[in-house]
């Protein structure tokens, strides 16, 4: 005689199959996409930002080694800063730039490049339009330089003899290096010095302070950026009249992007372009 015993394993096996094969509905894939969507839009920034600021300490560290190699430099030459050309009376030959003479202290090229950019080592003048991080043309040297010491006027490359370490009356706010904008390697025609940046073309103090002058300084690229309320007819200018710094770390357009800046007792710090652009805040015209 059959048994009536109940089997539940026909409508388990039933039930299983049933949820095997059971997909997402249309909301769910909604809801699961829309919550990807917020936390991708949370995450991005912070990643942006995190990235942004290890380029930024990459290249701090770059210019903590320039600043050691500054100070080697001026222990072997009597105190005496590298120029950032050194030109010949008779324009017989090329100015010989800061890059060659510092280049022995440092060994490795990639110290004179900030991180991030599309740089490269300026070998020499032919390729000083690549460099992006660039030294202050205060101490440029020309024998043929009409420019006087405090009163030097905008385009000024070099005085007519070398800077001494002695002449910077403030030494820890003496600014000698910084970020600045650069063409691509093997560029040969742009605007672009990114080899220095002169303390004479941008804005005097409104309180006639020749000291507390300042370069061009912004977190744009003013040497193809006109949009700088500051410097909206740059791009026209010559690259003499040029040479800017520029602060591309987490660049907003609104000055809150960063540079790193060395000063002459070979601290660094990081500021922003909208501090920088703040008169006395670093001396930048000390010759």
């Amino acid at each position: 005689m059959r048994s009536l015993e109940y089997n539940p394993l026909p409508s388990l096996e039933i039930t299983i199959m049933k949820l095997r094969f059971r997909g997402f509905t249309l909301i769910e894939l909604l809801v699961v996409i829309a919550i990807i969507a917020i936390l991708a839009a949370i995450l991005f920034p912070v990643f942006a930002a995190a990235k942004e600021q290890a380029k930024l300490t990459a290249t701090l560290s770059n210019m903590r080694q320039l600043s050691m190699a500054v100070a080697m430099y001026g222990s072997d030459h009597d105190d005496y800063l590298v120029p950032a050309s050194m030109r010949d009376p008779a324009g017989a030959f090329n100015p010989t730039i800061w890059t060659e003479r510092l280049q022995p202290y440092v060994k490795n090229k990639q110290i004179f490049i900030a991180n991030g950019s599309n740089a490269g080592y300026a070998e020499n003048w032919a390729t000083r339009r690549v460099q992006s991080i660039g030294y202050n043309d205060a101490t440029g040297v020309d024998p043929n330089s009409t420019a006087i010491p405090g009163n030097a006027p905008p385009g000024t490359e070099g005085f007519t003899s070398a800077a001494n370490a002695s002449e910077m009356q403030e030494v820890a706010r003496t600014g000698l290096f910084a970020v600045t904008p650069n063409g691509p390697e093997g560029d040969t025609t742009s605007k672009h010095r990114g080899y220095v940046f002169n303390p004479y073309n941008g804005l005097n103090s409104p309180d006639g302070d020749y000291y507390k002058g300042l370069p061009m300084i912004s977190d744009r690229d003013l040497t193809i950026d006109p949009n700088d309320p500051r410097y909206p007819n740059s791009p026209s200018l010559s690259p003499g009249q040029l040479k800017p710094i520029y602060a591309r770390y987490g660049a907003n357009l609104k000055g809150d992007g960063r540079t790193p800046i060395i000063f002459g007792d070979s601290h660094v710090k990081v500021y922003s372009a909208n501090a920088l652009n703040a008169f006395g805040a670093v001396i930048w015209r000390f010759r």
